[in-house]
């Protein structure tokens, strides 16, 4: 379960008093996520979730994350909004770390992906970027060229436990998108781990996105990329082209790509891969002992780098 700081009753009536919200009637942990504590709170009043950060989200980004959220959800896009205190501040303190309660949505995730879920969340992406388009927060990508090759250097001694000649391919990958990345695209604010888990479905409708704590400023187009790669295959990481098509033909009617973009689909998609390889890779060789949350196989994204190194036109992802 993803808990990594339990709260006692105690402290928990103490935290929510704050708030004008009635009492605690039950608090439960939440077993997805992987970076912070999260517990499902039912109150007198709604239901919400209250999140603990813990050490892998850096407390000074928490302003853009909130504010992201509140931004996008003024705007009509359906996510969740953090939950202000009587004294008018939603971000506080509980148990030593930075905690906030937030809004609770309906709705369940897709634990099988069907092309009417792409169709629903290249949507969906489309209109986040659009809604963020003039948030006035920026946050640098700490998980891009420069985070990539920290994560290279750092497996680089073991990689080759995983995968036979994994380091080398590793290197040669990082070496040949830097080569090739672009530098001119649209930007703007980008959600960067919208995967399955993180978008809530009512029947065939996106009820709600979830879980900003990658967002950054970007290239819109890696967030589609970074889409292609969690929506687009199988559970074997084998290449679904009928979901491919159904997610960047949806994103494409609400949000047209331009030429450039379109150009450089490919390596984005690529580098998205490298980009969840190595952070997987980097969490598979440095697993705590007596962790609760296993960490997910590097192997998948393996794969899926080197489907995307036989691709060179955005056609062959349904454009």
């Amino acid at each position: 379960m993803a808990v990594y700081t339990d709260v006692s009753d105690g402290e928990l009536t103490q935290f929510v008093a704050e708030y004008d919200l009635g009492a605690v009637l039950s608090c439960k942990g939440i077993a997805e996520g992987v970076e912070n504590s999260n517990y499902l709170i039912q109150t007198e009043q709604a239901s919400f979730i209250l999140t603990l950060y813990e050490k892998r989200v850096k407390e000074a980004d928490l302003p853009f994350f909130l504010g992201l959220m509140e931004h996008l959800a003024a705007r009509g896009f359906v996510c969740p909004t953090p939950i202000k205190a009587r004294d008018g501040v939603a971000l506080r303190r509980l148990c030593g770390r930075p905690a906030v309660l937030i809004s609770f949505l309906e709705g369940l995730w897709p634990r099988t992906v069907e092309p009417f879920h792409c169709t629903g969340i290249g949507d969906a992406l489309a209109r986040f970027h659009l809604a963020g388009a003039d948030f006035p927060m920026r946050r640098p990508n700490d998980l891009s060229l420069p985070g990539w090759r920290r994560l290279v250097e750092a497996t680089r001694e073991r990689a080759d436990e995983v995968a036979p000649g994994l380091a080398q391919e590793l290197a040669d990958e990082l070496a040949a998108i830097e080569a090739a990345w672009p530098q001119d695209l649209p930007t703007g604010v980008c959600h960067a781990d919208l995967f399955p888990d993180n978008v809530f479905f009512r029947d065939e409708t996106v009820s709600g996105v979830i879980d900003f704590y990658f967002a950054c400023t970007e290239f819109l187009a890696y967030d589609l990329a970074i889409c292609l790669n969690a929506w687009s295959f199988d559970d074997e990481a084998r290449f679904n082209p009928a979901k491919a098509a159904a997610l960047v033909q949806a994103y494409q009617a609400r949000r047209p790509l331009s030429d450039a973009e379109r150009h450089a689909l490919p390596i984005l998609a690529r580098g998205s891969a490298l980009r969840f390889l190595l952070t997987r890779l980097y969490d598979w060789l440095n697993q705590q002992p007596g962790a609760l949350v296993r960490p997910k196989d590097p192997r998948e994204y393996l794969q899926k780098l080197r489907f995307h190194r036989t691709i060179s036109h955005a056609e062959d992802y349904g454009l």
